[in-house]
């Protein structure tokens, strides 16, 4: 027995040191390609920054400008002081002739015309070579830039500091191990990685990643020595050099001893506190899922209340026509009446039996729009007031019209007619009438909205219909408004689903509905068709 529930935990434990492992690794590898990535970017932008400013010099200066006295000298400086990172400028004519050198190096006698550089920029018009030995005898690589000149073009070429792109190239950290540099396609190395080697000298693990590939390329290898390393390689520059990112395995990998080592501790501690706490846990468990399905209830019951109030918070408008018409009524008539004392007072003060009989019949209108208010806002706080579920009788086409009568007036405000189709003689239904009327109103001001939606108000129809099926009882609420989507129809009963703008709906009514039916046996649907309308129909068991 006892084995019997530890094997699962051993099997759940052994399953999630499998997938840890793996996710580490993953998370490993996606740090090392986020770091190529952006890597990658720095080093593509120090070139061509170098390289614009050159062209921006070529662009900038005449031919004669800059080999005159003290102009590529002015240059240099100007190019120094914003940290272009050059050594020296030449100004090169088409023969390969120097025309004007300012450097450390005696360059000036040199002809370049059987140079490799030489060839590719005057073919390419700009170029940023591999690093090589040169004339100076001292590994350097060079940005040269060609200037189209109609009688004899001419290339301004920098020496880039190689200190500083080295610099830029390692200025990598990923632990003790990890190193980044560039070899180019012969595997020459074009920066000092930290392990030592020299620029132009062969990388003896080239062999391991310098092969043709697209994008990024993360993989493990072992080098030469056979340390196993984790390596992330891309190409720059155009495909003809490769940036090599890589960190030992083993020290990459590191976390992963000491979370082995903690997951023994654990599930050692993990059986041990399963024999002792298996009985307390499921007492615990118990507990909490009743005081879970106590707070899911309190919780349904605030989201019914909830909706409740945004379906007064929508019906609020039509409350207000509705009480205002009366309104108005008791002024006029309270007008009439004080027009009827200043004649009284015009004539001594002395009523006649005329004047009395108006007054009365004034009163009586008052009294008749006061008791019209009363029922108003008696409808309206019925529904409002907070009252303890009761399942009870309910004749449906009677509490139909009760329920119609509160958006009638919202309803008539704009136009739209709400229409009843109440089949005589339906049988009664034993619900929780508050909740229903939730159901109905909630399914009403939906309505509403479409048909405003569509026609802005007069031509708008919503219709109220019920009828009896087969022990059922049905309940239909359809209107001639902007409709629903196919796509839609699936999932009008979703919570938070709402095709209406930010701030119009939560996306909440449909469901409380659907959650209130549910709860009574009954079922809610959907049905209707974009632009043609829309129709819920609410079957309820007799």
């Amino acid at each position: 027995m006892l084995a019997a529930s530890l094997l699962p935990f051993c099997l759940i434990l052994a399953v999630g040191y499998y997938y840890f492992s793996h996710t580490l690794e993953d998370e490993v590898l996606s740090k090392l390609d986020k770091v190529v990535e952006h890597h990658k970017a720095t080093i593509e932008t120090f070139l061509e920054e170098r390289r614009r400013d050159l062209r921006f010099v070529v662009d900038s200066y005449e031919l004669g400008d800059l080999i005159g006295e003290g102009g590529l000298n002015e240059v240099l400086d100007r190019l120094k002081a914003a940290d272009a990172g050059f050594i020296d400028l030449g100004v090169i004519d088409s023969a390969g002739d120097h025309l004007a050198y300012v450097g450390p190096y005696q360059l000036l006698d040199k002809n370049y015309k059987n140079e490799a550089w030489f060839k590719e920029v005057m073919s390419k018009k700009e170029y940023i070579s591999d690093v090589f030995l040169g004339f100076r005898r001292v590994p350097h690589f060079i940005i040269a830039v060609c200037k189209e000149n109609r009688d004899c073009p001419w290339i301004l070429r920098a020496t880039v500091d190689t200190a500083l792109f080295d610099q830029t190239v390692e200025n990598v950290r990923i632990g003790r191990t990890g190193e980044a540099y560039i070899v180019n396609r012969d595997g020459l190395l074009q920066t000092r990685p930290r392990s030592g080697l020299d620029l132009l000298e062969s990388d003896p693990d080239a062999g391991t990643y310098l092969t043709p590939h697209k994008g990024l390329r993360t993989f493990k290898a072992k080098n030469t020595a056979g340390d196993e390393y984790l390596y992330a390689t891309t190409w720059i520059k155009e495909g003809t050099w490769l940036l090599v990112v890589r960190q030992e395995r083993e020290e990459a990998f590191s976390g992963l001893g000491t979370v082995t080592r903690l997951a023994v501790a654990i599930s050692l501690a993990a059986v041990l506190a399963i024999l002792v706490t298996a009985l307390l846990a499921t007492e615990r468990t118990i507990k909490k899922m009743r005081r879970m399905e106590s707070e899911k209830n309190q919780l349904s019951q605030q989201l019914v209340a909830a909706e409740r109030l945004a379906v007064i918070g929508e019906m609020s408008a039509g409350f207000a026509h509705e009480i205002n018409n009366p309104l108005q009524i008791i002024k006029q008539e309270k007008n009439m009446i004080e027009a009827a004392f200043e004649e009284m007072a015009e004539n001594g003060g002395i009523p006649t039996p005329e004047d009395l009989a108006h007054i009365k019949d004034c009163l009586a209108q008052i009294g008749l729009q006061v008791e019209r208010c009363g029922g108003i806002t008696h409808g309206l706080l019925k529904f409002a007031r907070k009252q303890p579920q009761e399942i009870g009788p309910v004749d449906l086409n009677r509490f139909i019209e009760e329920v119609i009568s509160l958006a009638k007036g919202r309803a008539e405000s704009k136009g739209v007619a709400l229409i009843e189709d109440l089949s005589p003689d339906l049988p009664e239904i034993t619900v929780d009438p508050t909740q229903l009327q939730q159901v109905i109103l909630n399914l009403i001001n939906n309505a509403f909205d479409a048909v405003m939606e569509k026609h802005g108000g007069p031509g708008g129809e919503i219709r109220v219909t019920t009828r009896p099926a087969d022990g059922f009882v049905v309940i239909e609420v359809s209107d001639n408004g902007c409709g629903i989507s196919a796509a839609h129809l699936d999932k009008v009963f979703t919570p938070f689903f709402t095709t209406k703008p930010v701030g119009k709906g939560t996306g909440l009514g449909l469901a409380v509905c659907y959650g209130i039916i549910d709860k009574m046996g009954g079922v809610i649907e959907a049905g209707g068709r974009e632009g043609q309308g829309a129709a819920f129909t609410v079957r309820l068991p007799v």
